[in-house]
């Protein structure tokens, strides 16, 4: 699987090393009143109970599905409460073969909608967010950098973000990088991942966390959640195989029965400006990729926040 991943990848010309790509609640205070006193004002961030209302899927879990039945896998898809999609940049385009608006249009007619696409950002990026814009997507997102080379190299991605930002902006939609472990490895005297989040603007770069590989690279994805806070709005729930060797990076798993404590996890990001809650999965031992996407749907469904 990891390296089907890598040849996709290098398929859409992210490999290169050193490669230049490239709600808020309110709450009241508690206690007691009486009619003449105003309580306070807290600044206790407010309490996040309950569960999901919406969740999506990233489309590359079903990399081995779509390409033969595109409108099947989604009608599918559907019928698993799935109301949002991310789609990936493949060999079919974003929108498989089709129009954006006949996508728009077959997704609505399911009662879905595409939030987001992975993107290979150096070819035509301005194209594609015109596009995304004219139905209404929420966001392109660069999935792959690859380690750099030197702090230069990092410099130059930190700058094309910045002007996928820009060009995101101008046609009114939103840009976001989505890590993976490599990131949170010490290099060169920092993390790469804390000086791509310290360098982006916050005006008009966002992050998609990929939860599985921020634990992957050893990092907690709380501490990311709070210190970098409101940040990230995007986020990829995958789980990874108990007891998986930390050096595995292959690991992934179907929801709920592995190792990531999502019910702590998705409170502290939903508390810290989290939007979008997006299923993806890579490995399947026991499984077919629908299998493992509706086992994932009704994990999701039945989610309840520590």
């Amino acid at each position: 699987m990891k390296s089907k991943r890598r040849t996709f990848l290098r398929n859409a010309g992210f490999l290169a090393t050193g490669a230049l790509l490239f709600p808020n609640f309110s709450c009241s205070s508690e206690g007691s009143t009486n009619a003449n006193s105003t309580p306070a004002p807290s600044n206790t961030p407010p309490e996040i109970k309950g569960s999901l209302d919406q969740f999506g899927i990233q489309l590359y879990t079903l990399r081995d599905d779509m390409p033969n039945d595109p409108k099947g896998v989604l009608e599918k898809l559907s019928t698993f409460g799935f109301k949002q999609i991310e789609g990936y940049e493949g060999a079919q385009g974003i929108f498989w073969n089709m129009k954006n608006t006949e996508f728009k249009k077959y997704l609505d007619d399911l009662g879905m909608e595409m939030v987001s696409s992975h993107v290979d950002i150096k070819k035509n990026f301005e194209i594609k967010a015109a596009q995304a814009a004219e139905i209404g997507m929420k966001y392109l997102v660069c999935p792959y950098v690859g380690p750099q080379a030197s702090m230069d190299d990092w410099k130059k991605i930190t700058d094309r973000f910045n002007e996928c930002g820009d060009i995101c902006k101008k046609h009114g939609i939103r840009f976001a990088y989505h890590n993976h472990a490599y990131t949170f490895k010490p290099f060169s005297g920092m993390i790469p991942h804390d000086f791509v989040m310290d360098n982006t603007n916050p005006e008009t770069v966002d992050h998609e966390m990929d939860i599985y590989w921020v634990v992957t690279g050893g990092a907690d994805p709380i501490e990311y959640l709070t210190k970098y806070s409101k940040r990230f709005r995007l986020c990829h729930v995958k789980d990874r195989i108990k007891d998986a060797p930390a050096e595995e990076h292959s690991a992934s798993c179907d929801l709920g029965t592995g190792s990531i404590d999502f019910a702590k996890i998705l409170k502290v990001a939903k508390e810290n400006g989290m939007q979008y809650f997006i299923l993806e999965q890579e490995r399947y031992d026991n499984s077919t990729p629908l299998q493992s996407a509706e086992a994932g749907a009704k994990y999701l469904k039945n989610l309840v926040f520590a």
